[in-house]
């Protein structure tokens, strides 16, 4: 560790998880992600009444969506390169604080253009506090906490993503301006706590040079790309539909030269020599773009289709929460004694018959029968998948790539998200007014649920012919 810390320094310095210091620090890198992580799923609880209140179509809406997800994706690897430069704690504390100031202007949006462009604001600061709050832990914690440290992380934060419809159905009902404002209060938290426990790391040995080059044609591709895919949903093919995907291409492609050539890349090409690595970001990509597309529309058919006011859609997904809270941790732990390989090929397919479960919803939908069945299958599979997931991840990366891999890995995640809710309306045929519009939209729900099973099927297999379960291969 002595080349990626400077205040840690050496092996005695770092945590345990049974100290008080070591608590406090996964206390904040799992509020200050799980603030993120919140915002990616609170905003669909509140997308109908955002979509009358300010008269916005469905495309509008996805980009209320998609304008977060796509800064999120596209800046999260300089964030992460920035934390293993310039310090973890430094990133993740500028990171908290933008996002907490992005969040007031979000708030206080007067029309549907100023939100779209203050949550893309807030996907900035997202970029920059996100990996490095993996990354904070695996410097900060010894080899023999790390494990627990990451499945309790992971097992935190995915709840915290299950519990932004649940906090959006609390607070839409009295405005949904509190869905962003009442983020202010937990950054102050969060940036409190940094400063007194969280102790700073580095990579010593990184270039101190920055990436520029990447950063730019990444997120020029994926823009692009993206914008093309919500124009066509709205408005059919068009001349500019083709521009923004001929640019966006041109972007990724660009991105993928100057990595190559640089001599200081964002992302070091090197990281995916190790086939793990690879593997578990493939993996990702296909479960969390199934993620990414149910969620967003499962709550808006709940409310839409079958009639359950914000609260009730929110509250429809406790039973998931639940499982995340107790089952995550149990599996990144055991999953660290057997190996990953069967979690990660098991979980994504029992998730994927909870999204078949969920094509009974439909007009009048019975919580009870047409929804609980699906949601705690879903809850089975999401569990047994996220922790072991992350762990390999970062096990498959040196240390001192610790930020690096942290950010590839959530730009993978967030740009799966970010396609698929561009792509999986389009699918299904949703656009324009559609989602005021209950047969129409509930049709269009059961599409899109059987296209987000064939992905989190796919998922699995992919798991578990390519994911091993030979530590050998994981970097020390």
């Amino acid at each position: 560790m002595s080349a990626t810390s400077t205040e840690p320094g050496t092996a005695e310095a770092l945590l345990s998880l049974d100290e008080g210091r070591g608590r406090w620090v996964l206390f904040a890198a799992v509020l200050g992600s799980g603030i993120a992580m919140i915002d990616g799923t609170v905003v669909n609880i509140a997308l109908p009444t955002l979509g009358k209140a300010m008269h916005a179509d469905f495309g509008a809406l996805q980009w209320t969506v998609n304008g977060y997800t796509l800064t999120l994706a596209s800046f999260i690897l300089l964030g992460g390169s920035f934390g293993d430069r310039f310090g973890r704690r430094k990133i993740f504390v500028v990171g908290v604080t933008w996002f907490g100031v992005a969040s007031l202007i979000c708030g206080v949006a007067q029309n549907i253009n100023e939100l779209i462009a203050a949550r893309m604001l807030q996907g900035i600061g997202g970029a920059l506090l996100t990996p490095g709050s993996l990354a904070i832990i695996s410097a900060s914690f010894r080899q023999a906490d790390r494990g627990r440290a990451i499945g309790a992380w992971s097992g935190l934060g995915g709840i915290a993503s299950a519990v932004g419809p649940l906090l959006g159905g609390l607070l839409v009902p009295i405005s949904w301006r509190l869905i962003f404002l009442i983020n202010l209060p937990l950054c102050a938290i969060v940036v409190s706590v940094c400063m007194h426990h969280v102790p700073e790391s580095r990579d010593l040995e990184m270039d101190p040079r920055i990436d520029y080059s990447g950063a730019v044609t990444g997120a020029v591709g994926l823009a692009g790309v993206t914008y093309a895919l919500v124009d066509a949903g709205r408005h059919g093919f068009s001349p500019t539909v083709a521009a923004s995907a001929a640019v966006g291409l041109a972007g990724l492609v660009a991105f993928i030269v100057a990595e190559r050539r640089s001599t200081h890349p964002m992302v070091p090409l090197d990281i995916f020599a190790s086939r793990q690595f690879t593997a578990a970001n493939l993996v990702t990509f296909v479960v969390y773009g199934a993620l990414g597309g149910l969620f967003f529309l499962l709550v808006v058919d709940l409310q839409v289709v079958g009639g359950f006011k914000p609260l009730a859609a929110g509250f429809s997904l406790i039973p998931m929460t639940l499982l995340m809270l107790l089952l995550s941790s149990r599996v990144g732990a055991l999953a660290q004694k057997t190996g990953p390989r069967f979690w990660m090929a098991t979980g994504p397919i029992v998730a994927a018959v909870g999204a078949l479960l969920l094509l009974r919803t439909g007009i009048n939908t019975n919580y009870w029968t047409d929804v609980l069945p699906g949601v705690v299958v879903f809850g089975l599979g999401l569990s047994a998948t996220v922790a072991p997931l992350t762990t390999t991840v970062l096990a498959a990366a040196s240390s001192r790539h610790a930020g690096v891999a942290s950010g590839v890995n959530n730009a993978v995640a967030r740009a799966a998200s970010l396609l698929a809710v561009a792509i999986i309306p389009l699918v299904a045929g949703i656009s324009g007014d559609d989602y005021q519009n209950a047969p129409k939209f509930n049709h269009g729900f059961h599409t899109a649920a059987i296209a987000c099973a064939i992905l989190l099927a796919l998922g699995g297999i992919v798991a578990g012919v390519s994911i091993s379960n030979d530590k050998d291969e994981q970097p020390s």
